[in-house]
């Protein structure tokens, strides 16, 4: 512990990344009793007469919790639930920064999805949504679409859809520049967990039907034994050709590759082998799976990473805050598909024909527009699809 790096100096400095602060006035015996004992019984029995009242009594309406169990942390892996707790503060501070949420940290000590599912469920009436995360994979399928089938209230797990919005903005924008459409396209996706099962499933819905899926074992494909029920459904609606092998195999004649899987593993020759002006998203985190400045020599005509020293930086922080704002701002009851699609196309359209090029083919993170761009969106998808309820 002598050599700190200097962001591990920072953590020692801040103790912490978020902090409580009251939003009223508590300084003599009157302001006691209205914030607190007796007058705050009104407010409890105005709610006990009608729980959606929690919404307009309490600051429920704003506030997100942010849960996981620490088993898929980053590219840490599974180190726990009190090693996330920096992850989980850094994602509230997002929530706050970005988007005015409050956002609280959980993290749960049990890996026991029936733990999990009963433990967030019995959560959700202190919160306006939930914001899964760093939950491993194939777990983190089973436990969102239960919590979904049995809460109120926007449930999402950003390591799917989150990454999976943002991917399909920057890949919709880079087709405007080649002059494609979704379904001309032969897409691989190398790394078939939660990110890359969900833009797979994204994708899909745009019209890419000629999508294939690369793991550790090889091409994904509906003969493999070794493959979850999320995977299983996806094989049996990609890799229309069943094609066998290894990523060279999965990349020859395809126009884009998607990672998000480990560093070093995408070579020159593979892109070489790519149909002309191939689109690469690199999106392993430090080290993407081929770096850009040999994608580019290899011929690659958009590179985007999850870095933000490179041009088109794809990170899910410019989705998260936004696809929350908005479901929180007109109390939706869910986060569905079509709030997702709003979300992508508000963050594609943010980019004119104008502005469009090779290294800027996605908003930065900082760009001010897009948080109420996608919180506008999928307010409206929200009442266009029913599940609006203010």
């Amino acid at each position: 512990m002598e050599n700190k790096s200097f962001a591990l100096k920072k953590h020692y400095e801040w103790k912490g990344k978020i902090a409580i602060e009251p939003l009223v006035s508590v300084t003599n015996q009157e302001e006691l009793a209205i914030a607190y004992t007796p007058g705050v019984a009104d407010a409890c029995l105005a709610i006990q007469e009608d729980v959606n009242r929690s919404f307009e009594l309490t600051r429920r309406w704003n506030t997100v919790a942010v849960i996981t169990d620490g088993s898929a942390v980053l590219g840490l892996g599974d180190i726990g639930p009190e090693a996330s707790m920096p992850v989980m503060e850094g994602k509230c501070l997002l929530f706050k920064v970005f988007a005015d949420i409050d956002a609280i940290p959980l993290c749960l000590k049990t890996k026991d999805m029936d733990e999990l599912v009963r433990t967030i469920y019995l959560l959700t009436g202190s919160f306006g949504g939930i914001n899964l995360e760093d939950i491993s994979a194939p777990r983190c399928f089973e436990i969102e679409n239960r919590l979904k089938a049995i809460t109120d209230i926007p449930i999402m797990h950003d390591d799917q859809h989150g990454t999976a919005i943002v991917v399909c903005a920057a890949l919709k924008n880079a087709l405007r520049l080649i002059n494609k459409e979704f379904s001309q396209l032969k897409v691989v996706i190398n790394g078939a967990g939660a990110a890359g099962l969900a833009i797979g499933k994204l994708i899909l819905s745009y019209g890419a039907s000629n999508i294939i899926f690369v793991d550790k074992e090889g091409i994904l494909n509906v003969e493999n034994k070794n493959i979850n029920n999320e995977q299983k459904k996806l094989a049996d609606l990609t890799n229309p050709q069943q094609i066998r092998g290894s990523l060279a195999d999965a990349i020859k004649d395809s126009d884009v590759f998607i990672g998000v899987s480990a560093g070093n593993i995408l070579t020159e020759k593979m892109v070489r082998s790519m149909n002309h002006q191939p689109i690469i998203f690199a999106l392993a985190n430090p080290i993407p799976e081929i770096s850009p400045e040999l994608a580019i020599k290899a011929g690659a005509f958009i590179v985007g990473t999850g870095r933000s020293d490179y041009p088109n930086q794809i990170n899910n922080v410019l989705a998260f805050p936004g696809v929350f704002k908005g479901a929180l701002s007109c109390r939706a009851s869910m986060i569905n598909e079509e709030m997702k699609h709003a979300a992508v196309d508000a963050i594609a359209n943010l980019i004119s024909s104008k502005e469009l090029n090779r290294e800027y083919i996605i908003p930065s993170v900082f760009d001010s527009r897009v948080v109420d761009a996608i919180s506008m969106a999928v307010k409206k998808a929200a009442y266009e699809t029913k599940v609006a309820r203010i």
